[in-house]
């Protein structure tokens, strides 16, 4: 996490070209692509309580470079336990995105990947639909608009949409970037540490989802990201692309009163960093790659991410030796505290009443 910080007079600045540039985003023409896909779900084994399923895809369309299937459970199913693909479930519905090596799917070509979960011993029906990147998999190939046009922030939340007054939590892998499960499990450690912290200091806490970490298949390769300009500084170009993708697909504001929002990308460019303010944090590879375990050790990204939810919930940075997770003291994480001043600021501020 570099020392560079997104301060709260330039928070909106950056939020706003970010905005700006979704809305331009917005309005740019689809072109078409053909799209299909086939879904084969099988039960294989069946017991007390317990299942085994295998999921088969094959695309009818043309190549992929990384996929996400999903469905939604008609009778109450969960999954315990998947392999081949990384798998989340929020209430029925359920997310597939590929593992590193399956992501690659030529026209024509299929993978599998398995889980087992749980039935309520009475009815396990197979899911009524799949969708596959998006698009309906019904056996049968269209050209449709690829990207697809994008909510609008005032669209209907979907079914699987968290409560509100939550944190929701994102992973952005770009298109070309395999899917490693390291991510989603060590951003969602670091987010809890920073939770447990909170309630630590403040004695509430703000409350996470299950799961913690929505893992967004993104729409670009990772140089895309990095090399596209947005927000200004380059510094900024890799996590502002990243916001605006997120706010396009989820609807999401900045400020948005319904959530905190914390993304993280895997995508980082010469000098590129990170922040957070107004109800955001938005950071890059190299906190990614922190959270995961493969840069350096963890009391630095836990810290770093109580200094960044310090912005989202209203703090300024600090004194660079002030001792509080506000200023440089964080990468001494756990050695740092709130301050009763900062204490006063969360919870009597925007957010303050997303604390329990």
């Amino acid at each position: 996490m570099h020392q560079r910080r997104l301060h709260m007079g330039l928070v909106a600045g950056v939020l706003a070209a970010c905005l700006a540039g979704a809305a331009m985003g917005a309005t740019a023409t689809a072109h078409a692509a053909a799209a299909g896909c086939q879904v084969t779900y099988t039960v294989g084994t069946q017991w007390g309580g317990g299942f085994g399923a295998n999921v088969t895809i094959k695309n009818l369309g043309d190549p992929l470079g990384s996929w996400t299937l999903r469905w939604t459970f008609g009778a109450g199913q969960t999954i315990s336990q998947a392999w081949n693909a990384g798998v989340t479930q929020s209430g029925s519905a359920v997310t597939a995105s590929n593992a590193s090596w399956n992501g690659s799917l030529a026209t024509g070509a299929s993978t599998s990947f398995g889980f087992n979960g749980t039935w309520n011993n009475s009815s396990n029906p197979v899911p009524a639909s799949f969708t596959l990147n998006g698009v309906t998999c019904t056996g049968s190939v269209t050209a449709s608009p690829s990207p697809s046009p994008s909510p609008s922030p005032s669209a209907s939340p979907s079914p699987s949409t968290p409560p509100v007054r939550t944190v929701r939590v994102f992973w952005l892998k770009p298109s070309n970037v395999a899917y490693d499960q390291r991510y989603p499990d060590g951003i969602a450690k670091v987010v809890q540490e920073a939770q447990r912290f909170f309630r630590q200091q403040l004695g509430k806490t703000f409350t996470l989802n299950n799961p913690v970490v929505e893992v967004v298949n993104g729409d670009q390769l990772q140089s895309w990201y990095e090399n596209t300009p947005n927000c200004g500084d380059k510094y900024w170009w890799s996590v502002c692309n990243m916001q605006a993708e997120l706010r396009r697909k989820f609807g999401l504001g900045a400020p948005d009163s319904r959530w905190i929002n914390v993304g993280e990308i895997s995508a980082e460019g010469d000098g590129a960093g990170g922040g957070g303010g107004n109800g955001w944090v938005i950071l890059s590879g190299h906190d990614a790659d922190g959270a995961a375990g493969i840069n350096g050790p963890m009391n630095r990204w836990y810290g770093g991410m109580v200094h960044e939810l310090g912005h989202a919930f209203g703090l300024p940075d600090a004194t660079s030796t002030d001792g509080t997770c506000m200023s440089a003291t964080f990468y001494s994480y756990p050695n740092c505290t709130f301050s009763q001043a900062q204490k006063n600021s969360i919870l009597n501020g925007r957010y303050g009443s997303f604390l329990s």
